[in-house]
């Protein structure tokens, strides 16, 4: 994806400009009439979502329970937003692209996608700023990119969201991700 660089982002810089990143890339498959380039930028789609929400599950959520007031509940929340997603994603992932479900899902996952970076972007990345140095910030926008390269490329939905399960099986998932991605043709 990377259509804005993020090597000098920090996590807060980094998070937005995935968030408008994978935003247009959805509004994109809604102006194109083409059925595999819809499919491809969806599986695109789902991919990213899933690099981002795993690298804020590992990096981001534990700083914000430990730094910002009520953060506990927030990552709670924010977790269920995931699972939505995820949900909406595998949906998707599952559906052909001749099946009028195809844009209803799409829609879906914008909704839920603009609801969920936007709830961050105007409650929690402003608390991030407040509770957490900017070096800090700025260590946690390389842990994302680091996180995102090992990262799963497809919906699980059974799968846990928590640091441990993330750090430890995650990278195996990921790796299994993509080399069905690579098998089957899939962009990622």
């Amino acid at each position: 994806m990377n259509e804005t660089d993020t090597s000098e982002l920090d996590v807060v810089e980094l998070l937005t400009a995935d968030h408008r990143d994978m935003l247009e890339l959805l509004r994109r498959i809604e102006r194109t009439e083409d059925p595999d380039e819809q499919r491809d930028i969806a599986d695109t789609v789902i991919a990213e979502v899933m690099r981002h929400s795993v690298a804020e599950e590992m990096i981001v959520y534990p700083s914000i329970e430990e730094y910002v007031p009520g953060g506990k509940e927030e990552v709670e929340h924010d977790k269920e937003e995931h699972d939505e997603l995820v949900c909406v994603m595998k949906d998707l992932e599952d559906v052909d692209v001749s099946d009028g479900a195809f844009l209803k899902l799409v829609i879906e996952l914008e909704k839920l996608l603009e609801h969920h970076a936007r709830d961050e972007e105007d409650e929690q990345f402003p608390k991030l700023r407040a509770h957490i140095p900017q070096d800090q910030l700025n260590d946690m926008g390389k842990k994302v990119i680091s996180a995102k390269r090992v990262a799963p490329t497809r919906p699980h939905p059974n799968a846990p969201h928590s640091e441990l399960f993330h750090k430890s099986v995650g990278p195996g998932v990921g790796m299994v991700d993509r080399l069905r991605d690579k098998l089957t043709g899939r962009e990622s």
